[in-house]
């Protein structure tokens, strides 16, 4: 159902495991299209077609929301309810990475590292789609102290 080369798809998996290691409290984590369609995801629990109809949908409104208001591109959203959160971060125009994370995890963390790996599934879909040059390397600016746009 992925909309990427396999090699993208398995580079997107294998970031979406990393970023799952370095926040532990994550249940489960999804790239999809902004359509709605499953990149990659890695969660044992969630249904992942159904989370990503449910992301594209909830980013035409939080699209809309954030133009209406002035606030510019949709860049994150973060839903928290009595179990936990489940929060969306863009990468780049064509995907989104959505997360679902334990009530206890540190939200700060969770931008964090969200916002460094929405970086680099950008880059990687990109990459499969011939918009860049070689192949991506680290995010460049994303060391530790970095602002990734808060």
């Amino acid at each position: 159902m992925s909309t990427v080369p396999a090699e993208a798809e398995a580079e997107i998996l294998a970031e979406l495991r990393r970023l799952r290691a370095r926040v532990p409290q994550l249940g489960g984590a999804l790239a999809a299209s902004v359509d709605g369609l499953v990149l990659a995801h890695d969660s044992a629990a969630t249904e992942a077609e159904s989370v990503a109809a449910l992301t594209a949908a909830a980013l035409g409104v939080a699209q809309r929301l954030s133009d209406c208001t002035g606030q510019g591109g949709f860049r994150e959203l973060l839903v928290r309810g009595e179990d936990g959160y489940v929060a969306t971060y863009a990468a780049g125009d064509a995907a989104v990475l959505t997360l679902i994370a334990e009530p206890r995890v540190n939200v700060g963390r969770l931008h964090l590292e969200a916002r460094r790996s929405s970086l680099r599934i950008a880059e990687l879909i990109d990459h499969s789609l011939g918009r860049r040059g070689p192949s991506p390397g680290p995010v460049p600016g994303a060391g530790p102290g970095t602002d990734q746009g808060s």
